[in-house]
């Protein structure tokens, strides 16, 4: 627990400065290389599934998925900001499984080939995918802002979840995919989104203000005047935020479950993986991306 509280102590500064204050290509960079740390414990993992995974390729892949959001991230419209990811994306997620099964035909046997290049462009999907979106995210008008809304309502939810699940959970969730997962836990960390959610953008304002005051944001990543949407929208978007945080959770555990480890990693004391900690925002991100970008190029 102490492990627990003292990585998080000195990891929730560092991310908090990173997303308010940091230019977009930094934010990039840092972004592609946790997905990279990220990428090496999933493919360690599928090794439990016997599969032999392409690592440098995946690697490569990913990176330079990074690097051209790094490069593109000079002055741009939020619109056109938002349609050249789309497109982008589009293309790399229909290219990755030729290039992956391409590099796979040297293999031998050839039975290794499809699994593996299966892998990589999972790998691509399910993590590098979610970490680009919230580089482009930090690209928009507010976009520090909504991501410090993302990263508060996901971080309540889980502290709230796991405090509340081992004191007063009785009503096992999925017991077969994670054991101590409860439906108490998952109640509490829903309000606690909730919560946390309509508070910020209450004060939304205040907030930006303060945060514009001390140099820690520019003034187009915060939340002023007119742009303040209404709050039954953000109530919707918080339950949705929530309930994706907690199935990315649940699908970790299914991963490691079948894996049969416990942690994804050792990287992060009392944390274990990198996997283990950003597993719920690799599901929460592209819901807030989508809302954002709708709003922007609606």
């Amino acid at each position: 627990m102490l492990k627990r509280i003292a990585t998080a102590l000195v990891l929730i500064p560092i991310v908090m400065f990173l997303v308010l204050r940091a230019p977009v290509p930094v934010v990039a960079v840092v972004a592609a290389a946790v997905a990279l740390v990220t990428v090496q414990e999933f493919l360690k993992l599928t090794e439990s599934y016997g599969v032999h995974p392409l690592r440098l390729p995946t690697y490569i892949f990913v990176g330079f998925f990074f690097l051209l959001l790094a490069t593109s991230a000079a002055v741009e419209t939020p619109q056109l900001s938002a349609v050249r990811f789309v497109l982008g994306v589009g293309f790399a997620c229909a290219i990755s499984p030729f290039i992956f099964l391409t590099i796979t035909m040297r293999r031998s046997p050839m039975a290794g080939g499809y699994p593996a290049a299966a892998a990589s462009a999972f790998a691509f999907a399910y993590i590098a995918l979610p970490m680009g979106m919230l580089v482009q995210l930090r690209q928009q008008w507010a976009g520090a802002f909504w991501i410090l809304y993302l990263l508060l309502v996901v971080w309540a939810g889980d502290i709230f979840a796991y405090f509340v699940g081992r004191g007063l959970g009785r009503h096992l969730m999925a017991r077969r995919i994670s054991p101590k997962k409860t439906w108490e836990g998952a109640a509490a960390s829903l309000a606690a989104s909730l919560v946390f959610g309509i508070l910020l953008f209450n004060h939304a304002l205040q907030i930006s203000s303060f945060l514009l005051r001390v140099g820690l944001i520019q003034r187009r990543d915060g939340l002023f005047g007119l742009e303040k949407p209404e709050m039954w929208p953000i109530i919707l978007l918080t339950i949705a935020l929530n309930i994706a945080a907690q199935l990315g959770d649940l699908v970790e555990s299914l991963i490691k479950r079948g894996a049969g480890v416990k942690d994804s990693g050792t990287i992060l004391p009392g944390h274990g993986g990198m996997l283990d900690r950003i597993d719920a925002l690799l599901f929460a991100a592209p819901v807030l991306w989508y809302y954002a970008a709708w709003r922007v190029l609606q």
